[in-house]
Formats: structure tokens, C-alpha cells, sequence
């Protein structure tokens, strides 16, 4: 440890609070290696079993994690990581932000939403009724039923709908790999993760099964457009994720669809084969961050729960956002740029995924904004990607067992440059191993 920031306590809650306020002020930054058990205990004065009982309570919080030799350290992104604004060095192309293209964002600004009420009172807020019947009709497109909900963006309705069906130190079966901020977020909320590795059409049913038979009680998955690896459900992958949901009986499944305006790609509902289960569509991706509001199918008991804790809560979405969305969803400018939207990013990534496919390296990725690529040594590609002029993501933070890989973001790619950054990807991957 260096002499700027000390950690003190003698109580495990003490010395875990020291460290969380490091985090919190940045003197302790992500990927920092804390002391050794011992040291720290000899430092502190106290016994070895204390100062394992606090990082013992940073790792259930998501704040630390332990490496095998490589110790404990700091994670990238916790409840107590200060955010900020992600920098690409000047001259490098950004293939690391995951976000949409801001240049294929429809104009919300231009939109006219006809806010018919707004309310005066804390009693009658709450869905819009002219949102769920189009939600509603959406989703049944789809083959999606239940009933319906609203929340404030995806995050928002996993944590809620977590909250409603499992207790803090739960196991919860998640991707691998898989969406950081969703897995950082269960971390923080106390929820304890099991891995569930997926392949090109989705997650491996006998890995879910062993998740599930091993005691997880809710499975977290995507439809279309994975993060990071860009993987869509297949229609044969459905059939036998909900066969393994079926076999284990009282398993809350969320499913989440953010993709779902945007993909071209059909899709294969898993969700509803539990008794319990919750299917999620954010607007976030086609129609831009700000609008923070997610559509929510479910059975009547998770939607109750749902609604009903909200209501003892911040109450409602806005319905001005509510109103933003129906605006949206029935503008056809809107829709027509939407349209585009998901055909661009579809060139984008094919662009990328064929030039490596020509350079002998095979990706997952069909739909979304990213592609996963397996690499040797993820540092050292990551460095020899950004000497050549691109900047992408390590795989560490989307990966529990330390799957060497880099996350490649298409989504402001020019396909005439994807040749480039496929020699550069094919130059620094190295020989390289399946990440499953």
C-alpha cells in the first residue's frame, strides 16, 4: 500500500468502512491490490479472523474481489466507485463505449406528446393506460403476454423486481459473460452470483441447470443483443432453456429484451415458463438514454409486488416520460429512423464480425451494439490495440471466471474501416482458447 491512504478500524465493520471510503473519495482506486490478511491485521493491531471478516463483507458488496494469488483488490465499478466521464485519448478510435450513436438517435425534441394530465396528487399517478394498451399490443407481436407495468429503465425493474422475489444473499444464475453494470449492480444490492455460460445462441441449458439444481432462485438473461458478446437466443436455445426452467419449480426468470426495437432478429421467449418471472423493454437504446422508462410484462403476483412497492416509494415514472414514449412509438419519423437505426447497426457489426471471420477469428455476435473476441493476454491486446489507434474494452469486469477476451464496440463503426481494426484485433489477439 502506499502512504496516501491509511486503513484503519479495529472492527470489521470499522475496517470495512475505512476501505469503502477510500473507494468513495478515489484514493483507493479500482484495481488496487489491498494488503494481505496478516499484514493488515499485524498493522492494525487486530486478529487476522477481523480483517478477514471485513473483506469477507467488501466482496458480498461488491466493493472487492479476490484473485487466487493475484490477492484482493479494488473492483472496476462499485456502489462507492466514483463515476465519470469515459476519455479516449485523442486520435483513437472509440470501440470501448458500448453506447448507441447519438447521430441515429430519433429527435425527441421534436416530438409533440399530448400530456393530457398531469397530476396534483400522490393518489393517482402511475402507468398510463395509452402506454400499456400499445406496450401491450407490442409485446403480444412477440408472443409476449402477463401483465403490464412501467419503470424507470431496466436496471430499475431487475432491482425492483429482485427485491420483490429473493432476500439480500440469495444466489442469482447470470451470463458469462455478462452486462457489467447489471452484475455490479447485484453485487452492491447484497445478492450472491453464479455463472451461466452462454455460446452463440444464448445460455448453455446444462450449465443453467446445474445453477438452478445448485440452489440459484432467479436466472437473469438477455434475448437479443448481449452484452458484450452480442449473442441472441435461438429458437432451439429457448425451447431448451424453458424445459430447464420448467424442472425446477419456483425460479424467478427475467428476461431482458433492450435490443428489442432495434434487432432484426426474431425473438424466442424464455421468461415465461416460470411460474415467476419478469420480461423487461427498455426504449433506452433506440430512442436515447434520457429517456429513462422500461416497459414490464409479468405474472399478476411479481407485477403487484412491483407496483406496489413503487407506489410506497417515488410513486410512478413521469408520466411526461410515459407520454415521451407513446409520442415515440407513434410518430412515424420516429419509427422510420428507429428502422434505420437497427439496420445501421446491423452493417456495422456484420461488417466487423466478417472481417474477422476472414482473419480466422469467429465471434457470437448477431444483434446489439458489441462484439466479444477471445484473446491470450486481454492486457496486452488492449495495449497493442490502442497503439494502433483503438481503444476497447478488457473482458475482465464481463467475466466471473477471468476469461481472457476484449469487448469491441460497433456501434459507431464505419464498415469501411472494419478491415483495419481487424488486422489490428487479429495482430494483438494471440493464440487464444474458446471463452467457454
Amino acid at each position: 500500500m502506499s502512504v496516501q491512504y491509511q486503513i484503519t478500524g479495529s472492527a470489521a465493520t470499522e475496517i470495512a468502512a475505512s476501505i469503502e471510503s477510500g473507494v468513495r473519495s478515489g484514493q483507493l482506486a479500482p484495481g488496487r491490490t489491498l494488503p494481505p490478511v496478516r499484514k493488515l491485521a499485524a498493522d492494525l493491531g487486530v486478529a487476522a479472523g477481523t480483517v478477514a471478516s471485513a473483506y469477507r463483507r467488501l466482496r458480498e458488496r461488491g466493493v472487492v474481489e479476490t484473485g487466487g494469488r493475484a490477492g484482493t483488490f479494488i473492483r472496476q465499478r462499485s456502489a462507492f466507485t466514483p463515476t465519470g466521464t469515459l476519455t479516449v485519448p485523442s486520435g483513437v478510435l472509440d470501440l470501448v463505449s458500448g453506447e448507441p450513436d447519438p447521430a441515429l438517435l430519433p429527435d425527441l425534441g421534436a416530438l409533440k406528446p399530448q400530456v393530457e394530465i398531469i397530476h396534483g396528487n400522490y393518489r393517482d399517478g402511475g402507468p398510463c393506460p395509452d402506454l400499456l394498451d400499445l406496450a401491450r399490443d407490442r409485446f403480444a407481436a412477440d408472443g409476449v403476454s402477463g401483465e403490464l407495468t412501467v419503470t424507470s429503465g431496466a436496471l430499475d425493474a431487475f432491482e425492483r423486481g429482485l427485491a420483490a422475489r429473493l432476500e439480500p444473499g440469495d444466489t442469482v444464475a447470470v451470463e458469462e459473460p455478462t452486462w457489467a453494470n447489471g452484475r455490479d449492480l447485484l453485487l452492491s444490492a447484497g445478492y450472491q452470483i453464479t455463472p451461466v455460460a452462454i455460446d452463440g445462441d444464448g445460455p448453455i441449458a446444462a450449465e443453467l441447470d446445474a445453477a438452478l439444481t445448485s440452489g440459484a432462485r432467479a436466472f437473469i438473461l438477455t434475448s437479443r443483443g448481449q452484452n458484450p458478446t452480442g449473442a441472441t437466443v435461438s429458437a432451439e436455445r429457448a425451447a431448451e432453456l424453458r424445459e430447464v426452467v420448467g424442472r425446477h419449480p419456483g425460479v424467478f426468470v427475467i428476461e431482458d429484451d433492450h435490443w428489442a426495437e432495434l434487432s432484426q432478429t426474431p425473438l424466442h421467449v424464455v421468461a415465461d415458463a416460470a411460474e415467476r418471472w419478469m420480461f423487461v423493454r427498455s426504449v433506452s437504446k433506440p430512442y436515447g438514454p434520457d429517456l429513462r422508462t422500461a416497459l414490464v410484462a409479468a405474472d399478476p403476483d411479481t407485477k403487484a409486488r412491483i407496483q406496489g412497492r413503487m407506489a410506497l416509494g417515488h410513486g410512478w415514472v413521469s408520466c411526461i416520460l410515459q407520454h415521451f414514449v407513446i409520442a415515440a412509438w407513434t410518430d412515424e419519423v420516429t419509427e422510420a429512423r428507429v428502422r434505420h437505426a437497427g439496420a445501421v447497426y446491423v452493417e456495422r457489426q456484420a461488417a466487423l464480425r466478417d472481417a474477422l471471420a476472414e482473419r480466422g477469428i469467429a465471434t457470437w455476435g448477431t444483434s446489439g451494439l458489441n462484439l466479444w473476441v477471445p484473446v491470450a493476454d486481454e492486457t496486452a491486446a488492449v495495449v497493442s490495440l490502442r497503439d494502433h489507434g483503438y481503444a476497447v474494452a478488457p473482458g475482465r469486469s464481463y467475466s466471473f471466471h477471468g476469461a481472457q477476451g476484449i469487448r469491441v464496440s460497433t456501434a459507431r463503426l464505419d464498415p469501411s474501416v472494419a478491415p483495419a481494426v481487424a488486422d489490428a484485433i487479429a495482430y494483438a489477439s494471440g493464440p487464444a482458447t474458446p471463452p467457454i
